[in-house]
């Protein structure tokens, strides 16, 4: 019985971090590394024998994990109304020792940030603090909050190009498809969440504007989000850009005939799903990048 006690805790952490979240962000910065930093190798496992990379890439992972206990840690109440099935913090885990694992975590990213550089180290700690002043305040704020993750989410990318200092323009198409992608979906999380955000005092744009007037403000996103892409077509790397449209012009076509429509919360946890998916199909793209700038140059 207490190795089963042992066994259910243990899978509540790794519920609480939002494990195949931090396995993605691990994943896409070794394909921006493979495919962008990394000169041709002939055995695959060559791409992998980086330690300092490896401790870059970890550091970034615990800054996520942290951030992600230190989110759900504040929003216990909130949550018990949006989402009572999936509470952790509270209910499986007890508080204090979520906010010591927060505290871990960060301290761990830092003190491994430093071995890598002292920038990444700097990179790290006001991430953390990022995530700490939405999770206390921000995320009630209208779009602040959503701005900040979706910045924060194109860090993981970014912070490959700052540490390498090259590629910045390959990883900026990358990075800003990262935030246009996270700052539809958290706009959408808000329009899901609305119940329980407004019972604690929220103030996210579907609150304020209601749900009519946040999807206008999501086509405008997306329109910004094609601009932002035409315009790195122009003055960046046409065949990643070509590529990357190509990929995702079905997805994003259908996520906003999906948004006319949508009216209920099952609706709107079905658009989130949806641009995650867009958010991998685009990221997976890197694979192809590289015959794609053949093509084009």
């Amino acid at each position: 019985m207490h190795q089963q006690s042992k066994i259910f805790l243990f899978r509540a952490f790794i519920r609480l971090v939002r494990f195949g979240n931090l396995l993605m962000i691990g994943f896409t910065q070794y394909l921006i590394k493979v495919f962008f930093i990394d000169e041709p190798v002939e055995h695959l496992i060559d791409h992998f024998t980086d330690f300092k990379f490896f401790c870059l890439s970890s550091s970034t992972v615990l800054v996520a994990a942290a951030g992600y206990i230190v989110n759900d840690y504040y929003d216990i109440k909130i949550d018990l109304i949006n989402k009572p099935e999936r509470v952790v913090v509270g209910n499986v885990i007890k508080r204090r020792i979520a906010l010591a694992s927060n505290f871990l975590l960060n301290a761990l990213a830092v003190l491994i940030g430093y071995y890598v550089a002292p920038k990444i180290a700097l990179v790290n700690l006001i991430c953390i603090f990022l995530l700490w002043w939405y999770s206390n305040h921000l995320k009630r704020l209208p779009f602040l909050g959503n701005f900040t993750i979706a910045l924060l989410t194109a860090a993981t990318l970014w912070v490959v190009a700052f540490y390498y200092n090259q590629h910045w323009e390959e990883i900026y198409i990358y990075a800003s498809f990262a935030f246009f992608i996270s700052l539809i979906r958290e706009v959408i999380k808000d329009m899901e969440d609305t119940k329980g955000d407004a019972a604690f005092g929220c103030k996210t744009l579907p609150i304020i504007w209601g749900i009519p007037r946040t999807k206008v403000f999501l086509y405008a996103l997306t329109m910004a989000f094609i601009s932002n892409l035409a315009v790195s077509f122009f003055f960046l790397h046409k065949g990643i850009v070509v590529f990357l449209s190509l990929i995702i012009f079905f997805p994003i076509a259908w996520l906003l005939i999906r948004l006319y429509k949508a009216d209920k919360r099952r609706d709107f946890r079905y658009l989130s799903r949806w641009v995650k998916f867009i958010m991998l199909l685009g990221l997976l793209s890197i694979f192809f990048s590289d015959s794609m700038l053949q093509s084009f140059s």
